[in-house]
């Protein structure tokens, strides 16, 4: 009995080294999945979404540069995503997350990069670019880390694949996220960023925008006194509907001073100071989970165009809303949990911006 286990486990070992000789012989690399976890799985789930929203998709030959996109759940904020996505027509498409986990890796100060061939998507697998290890290749070793298990539990790109996928079948990303980074470290990663991305794109004869778009992650402001995980600094203006209307009314003026019309340094410094303590960049002052993804991923966008056309950005607002300013879809009955509150006391705030 033993002499024929052993027989058989020498057989298996014995076909598995063929088969992976035969692998690398032919040129088959192996795929290292990165498994989707809490949006949608099947394009089901996503023909659902759109029918509720009342989207009705059609091509388009726009060419936006960037956007900013939500990532909450799509009962909150499904037709913001669409909005941010729908001109963002380029086939590479870089990815700027949110590390909502990063303390519990003692992550900071630089970009948290993956090994991951390909992400799950309801249409399959969306690749990773091969841009993805050439940008790797020409940062400063000291601007980023590869780490999986970062990129593995955070949800903030995961929710903007579907809905990217969707449109285009052939896109392939570039997943990058950001933990917590002072204003001078993501002012001087973004620039080695966008000077690693123009001297590539130099290389492939690529245009900004028709071959290279780049995808901000963020949620605006989360407000209320209930359910935030023990925060009492979460409602400063108060949780009835005058201090509600005072919230939004900040995330209004943030938007307006930081985010739109001609890019520059001093805006994207100014959205760090109303976003993160003066003293201490770890620490929020005003409670947006983008406050890193945000300034960082503007000034990669705005560096990356002016040396590809040498002129400054311009956004455009196309909308805001909150998880508790207008009619929610259900999502349960197609198979996606929700387990947060849209009440004054526990919401969230979402904004599509796009740069051109």
């Amino acid at each position: 009995m033993r002499v024929s286990l052993f027989i058989l486990l020498i057989t298996i070992f014995c076909w598995g080294c063929k088969q992976q000789a035969d692998d690398t012989e032919t040129g088959t690399i192996e795929v290292k999945l990165r498994n989707a976890r809490g949006y949608a799985q099947h394009d089901w789930q996503m023909d659902s979404v759109y029918h509720r929203l009342q989207i009705k998709d059609v091509a388009n030959d726009l060419q936006w540069k960037a956007a900013i996109s939500p990532h909450d759940n799509y009962r909150f904020a499904g037709k913001l995503y669409y909005e941010s996505l729908r001109g963002i027509n380029a086939p590479n498409i870089i990815l700027i997350g949110v590390a909502h986990s990063a303390r519990n890796y003692a992550l900071q100060d630089k970009l948290v990069f993956g090994t991951f061939t390909a992400w799950e998507s309801p249409y399959g697998k969306i690749n990773v670019s091969s841009l993805n290890a050439e940008i790797m290749s020409k940062l400063p070793a000291h601007d980023f880390i590869v780490h999986d298990s970062m990129q593995v539990i955070e949800h903030s790109l995961e929710a903007i694949i579907p809905f990217l996928h969707k449109k285009n079948r052939a896109a392939e990303i570039v997943p990058i996220l950001v933990p917590y980074i002072s204003y001078a470290g993501l002012d001087s990663i973004s620039n080695h960023l966008a000077q690693a991305v123009h001297k590539i794109m130099e290389e492939k004869h690529w245009v900004y925008g028709k071959d290279v778009a780049i995808v901000i992650s963020n949620d605006a402001v989360h407000y209320g006194d209930l359910e935030w995980g023990g925060s009492t600094t979460m409602a400063p203006m108060g949780t009835d509907e005058a201090g509600t209307e005072k919230a939004r009314q900040m995330d209004l003026e943030i938007i307006n001073k930081c985010l739109t019309n001609e890019l520059t340094a001093d805006k994207i410094k100014l959205f760090t100071e109303y976003t993160v303590q003066k003293d201490n960049y770890k620490e929020y002052k005003w409670v947006w989970c983008g406050r890193y993804s945000v300034p960082f991923g503007l000034s990669f966008a705005n560096k990356l165009n002016m040396l590809e056309n040498n002129k400054s950005l311009s956004g455009t607002f196309l909308g805001y809303q909150t998880s508790i300013d207008h009619p929610l879809i259900e999502v349960e009955d197609i198979d996606m949990t929700v387990s947060a509150l849209s009440t004054n006391r526990h919401w969230v705030a979402y904004t599509s911006i796009v740069y051109q």
